[in-house]
């Protein structure tokens, strides 16, 4: 299934219409806290995020946001947690900036239309300013934070008890997968063209961009939970009140599953070969 925004997946999470989900993890964190039987049991990607400026901006360097508009997709995403660091490292806060809220969709036409200064959210919004000529990348996440962590697998905790081989599967499907993406170059392409309209109705060129420039704007290895990096996200989200408390990373993460993917092995798989 898929969804045009965040929210949407939450309602459907809460109301036990999605037994699993990609989300992000201050949001998957913060339904925890609010009691919401789910918890974190992979990641979907590592990096894969970053803050766009038009091309001719003056904006050379985190300091130059101070006095701008910067889009960010809402206050439980890891771009906020993101920016608020990115901030921070320059002895910044969010009243330099003018933070405004918008769906990912929405933020390329207001870049262009210079509604807003800056723009950040997952991909492939922000490659897309960059593949149609007016958007520049400011910061990449990899550049602020190593090793960040985007979106999360999640699954309602009545999945996981009555079903545990099925969230096995899903996590052992996903691990070989991201192998496999990270296999080469031409296994990315091949991903490119084959997911891109039949999955996410997207242009096969834009999610080619995105898987290739840099190699490493997203990364697909390394997905198992780590309970310091979740840490590292926990204390920010607290931090910036998005978390109410400090919470244990037993309460919303159950590691067991990504633990069984060591000694996975990539999936021995071919795109389709086009019809003449």
């Amino acid at each position: 299934m898929r969804f045009n925004g965040f929210p949407e997946i939450k309602e459907s999470l809460i109301a036990g219409y999605l037994p699993a989900t990609f989300m992000l993890a201050p949001m998957a964190m913060a339904l925890r806290e609010q009691g919401v039987p789910i918890k974190i049991v992979y990641l979907g990607h590592r990096d894969g995020t970053a803050l766009m400026v038009n091309k001719g901006s003056d904006v050379l360097s985190v300091r130059d946001l101070r006095g701008k508009r910067v889009a960010v997709p809402n206050r439980f995403s890891n771009q906020y947690l993101l920016l608020l660091k990115a901030l921070s490292d320059q002895g910044m806060t969010l009243k330099d900036i003018e933070m405004v809220e918008m769906p990912p969709p929405d933020m390329p036409a207001s870049l262009y239309s210079k509604a807003v200064d800056a723009i950040t959210s997952g991909e492939p919004f922000m490659a897309q300013t960059e593949m149609d000529g007016y958007g520049r990348v400011l910061y990449q996440a990899k550049d602020i934070w190593p090793n960040f962590i985007s979106c999360v697998l999640v699954v309602s905790q009545k999945t996981i008890d009555e079903h545990p081989q099925w969230v096995q599967q899903l996590v052992d499907g996903i691990a070989r997968s991201g192998m496999w993406l990270e296999g080469g170059m031409d296994h990315r392409m091949a991903a490119a063209r084959a997911v891109a309209t039949g999955y996410y109705n997207q242009d096969p060129r834009l999610l080619s961009f995105v898987l290739s420039k840099p190699p490493d704007r997203v990364r697909y290895n390394k997905l198992r939970l780590a309970r310091d990096d979740f840490q590292q996200i926990a204390d920010l989200a607290f931090k910036a009140g998005v978390l109410k408390r400090h919470m244990k990373f037993e309460e919303y993460a159950d590691p067991r599953f990504s633990e069984q993917t060591v000694g996975a092995v990539q999936y021995d798989w071919a795109p389709p070969k086009p019809q003449s």
